[in-house]
């Protein structure tokens, strides 16, 4: 973005290209100012771009109970956008969100008995994944 943008064009810029760059499927909503992206199915990033900054996220869930998942998504890194030239900003920002993905998938565990690749709060131990252990070990969850 040249130095000749405002602020408001330069956020509008920047919703853009993050909007471009997250995995299919992404949700995008406003929260309190935030504008905050989850992207791929199962989740694998999340970015939230308020006024001043933005923030990558690995997504993450963590079960508070046995039927209750949580999102509690991982920061990658931080960027102060306003502070940065385009080229330079939207560099960082796509290696980010590449970086959040790989290391999103990196975790990803395949299931011994249905051969299918999981993340890993749908795996109840590194062989097995939730729905094989309800079928083939009885186990209730």
């Amino acid at each position: 973005m040249p130095d000749t943008l405002d602020p408001s064009e330069h956020y509008e810029q920047l919703l853009a290209f993050i909007a471009t760059h997250m995995p299919a499927p992404f949700t995008q909503e406003e929260i309190d100012g935030t504008m905050i992206f989850t992207g791929g199915s199962p989740g694998e990033v999340v970015v939230r771009l308020t006024d001043t900054d933005v923030s990558v996220e690995e997504y993450a869930v963590r079960w508070e109970s046995a039927n209750r998942p949580v999102i509690k998504p991982r920061r990658v890194g931080l960027v102060k956008w306003r502070r940065l030239p385009e080229s330079q900003l939207m560099a960082v920002v796509d290696e980010l969100i590449k970086g959040a993905r790989e290391t999103r998938r990196a975790k990803y565990l395949t299931c011994a008995f249905c051969g299918r690749t999981n993340p890993p709060e749908l795996m109840v131990d590194e062989s097995t994944c939730v729905s094989c252990a309800q079928h083939e070990m009885n186990v209730v969850h």
